[in-house]
């Protein structure tokens, strides 16, 4: 029973060798790929951020918008309300 735990622990061993030597093969097999695509990333770069600052200003601009038509209507349920609000008050 010994020498099964023993072997056990000799085969666990040996497998997470094996996958850290697998995961420093594929690091290094990528990395000429990423050294590739570096250059991609770097003009795709200003897209992405004009895409992003559009987005941003989009969503501010119907924020402002939806802010613009909420004020009167504010503005008409407090002409709607105060008669009834002075009618409570004078009631107390």
């Amino acid at each position: 029973m010994f020498s099964l735990l023993i072997a056990l622990m000799i085969f666990a061993v040996i497998a997470m060798v094996i996958v850290a030597m697998v995961a420093v093969l594929i690091k290094v097999a990528l990395f000429p790929l990423k050294l590739l695509l570096l250059p991609l990333k770097l003009l795709v770069l200003p897209i992405v951020a004009l895409v992003v600052f559009i987005k941003l200003v989009v969503l501010l601009s119907v924020g402002i918008v939806v802010l613009a038509l909420l004020i009167p209507i504010f503005v008409l349920v407090a002409v709607i309300a105060a008669p009834f609000l002075l009618l409570a008050a004078v009631a107390n």
